[in-house]
């Protein structure tokens, strides 16, 4: 990797799920991807598999990781990610959304889950990078805006900041189907072009703006973490390019990046 840049990029990533592994492709994107940024100092990643209101940080220390999914064989269990804590990256981001009037716990014993270090396992193997992730405490797409625009100048200290989802997600749609499903398609088509022509409103406004904008996201909680992604690149959405696009068992896995 090239030495820290004056000002990370800002990223939102589809994270799949933990068989992405096993994917002939997609870790290829992601280790290409990461190679060409610039080394981060530390990590803040907010995933669609933690909500949590007050918002909450993770541990600052290496614990465990959160295995939340069911009925996947064992070995997917056993996989390990011992990224280094990241206090001093928990005590900016406490005073910087505190000092907005944001509160904000901490979760000591909290580790990273499958949206956080599924997708870091395969752009950072050597797990060496600070990591803290972030609750979100509201799927409100303006509030989690504002959370992005207040973590902002954490990038020109060299900390990369990661909204982990997927760009769409409807998987008993998926079940139903089959195949690459029209609404999966339709809805990453609108997603791409309101993100190239700077559409910031007809995005937050998704549901209703995009063609099947609630059967892509019947909950939204893996689209909610662009917006902290937004709001953390607002000044700069005019660089910002898909880097992985594609679908994966017919979800839209469309990655982006802004810096």
């Amino acid at each position: 990797m090239t030495a820290v840049a004056e000002r990370m990029p800002a990223l939102y990533l589809s994270h799949g799920a933990p068989p992405l592994a096993d994917d002939p492709q997609w870790p290829r994107e992601l280790a290409a991807w990461s190679a060409d940024l610039p080394r981060p100092t530390a990590i803040l990643i907010v995933s669609a598999h933690w909500e949590e209101a007050p918002l909450a940080l993770s541990a600052t220390s290496t614990v465990p990781l959160v295995y939340d999914f069911w009925g996947f064989p064992e070995r997917y269990y056993q996989v390990r990610y011992e990224a280094p804590g990241a206090p001093a990256l928990a005590q900016s981001v406490r005073k910087l959304l505190r000092g907005a009037g944001m509160p904000v716990h901490d979760e000591p014993d909290r580790g990273l889950d499958h949206g956080a270090y599924v997708p870091l396992k395969e752009m950072f193997p050597a797990a060496d990078i600070p990591v803290l992730q972030m609750s979100m405490p509201t799927l409100d797409p303006r509030r989690l805006l504002e959370i992005g625009r207040k973590l902002a100048p954490l990038r020109d200290e060299g900390v990369l900041i990661i909204g982990s989802g997927f760009f769409t997600h409807n998987l008993a749609a998926l079940r139903q189907e089959g195949g690459l499903p029209s609404w999966s398609v339709e809805f990453d088509d609108w997603g791409n072009r309101a993100l190239l022509a700077q559409d910031v409103d007809a995005l937050l406004d998704f549901e209703h703006k995009a063609p099947a904008g609630r059967l892509a996201h019947p909950r939204t909680e893996h689209f909610a973490p662009l917006f902290v992604t937004l709001g953390a690149a607002e000044d700069e959405l005019g660089s910002g390019r898909s880097v992985i696009d594609g679908f994966w068992l017919g979800l839209a896995k469309r990655s982006l990046q802004y810096g």
